[in-house]
């Protein structure tokens, strides 16, 4: 069985936090198995079936808002798709790890609308899209970096959650292991 990452904007409903285990119960109960979480609990791999990593964001969606009334984005990415994000990532190696994010999206950049987005920002971070997804190097701090998200998401009209590449890599390192065990 295929093994995921599940990147949760966040685990909170109002000022109640969900447990990992209501979470683990009710993704075992709609076909999920193996469920850990890494580095945080913002970070779920989980085992399913087969599915386009959309197909499982929208179930995942869905069980989060019917079973706990929650409307944040739940963004999925297989071990490949995890792997060309960093990759494709074009400022990795260039900075420290920890300064270097990827905000992942809810779907593909568009160009035009990037071009916008550069236009009307402010700030030293630099852009870089790539497959559903927005690089960003912070150069030496991440403070305002929910500052930075909001504005990419309002501009491109899209949702999503960022990582680190330091954290990125700790992931796909997770789920590497995961496929060596079963293979």
């Amino acid at each position: 069985m295929p093994r995921y990452l599940a990147l949760f904007d966040s685990l909170r409903v109002g000022a109640k936090r969900l447990t990992m285990a209501e979470l683990r119960a009710a993704l075992e109960a709609e076909g999920f198995s193996n469920i850990e979480t890494v580095v945080s609990g913002g970070n779920l791999l989980l085992d399913h079936d087969e599915r386009p990593d959309e197909g499982l964001e929208e179930k995942l969606r869905l069980i989060m808002r019917q079973r706990f009334g929650m409307q944040s984005p739940v963004l999925v990415r297989s071990r490949a798709s995890l792997a060309a994000a960093i990759a494709e990532n074009p400022f990795a190696g260039a900075y420290e790890d920890a300064i270097v994010h990827t905000l992942f999206l809810d779907g593909a950049v568009d160009a035009d609308a990037f071009a916008r987005m550069e236009n009307g920002r402010q700030g030293a971070e630099r852009l870089a899209f790539g497959d559903r997804a927005l690089h960003i190097d912070y150069f030496s701090s991440v403070a305002e970096g929910k500052q930075v998200a909001s504005f990419i998401e309002r501009r491109l009209g899209q949702r999503g959650t960022a990582r680190s590449l330091q954290t990125m890599k700790r992931m796909l390192a997770k789920m590497s292991d995961a496929a060596i065990a079963t293979d």
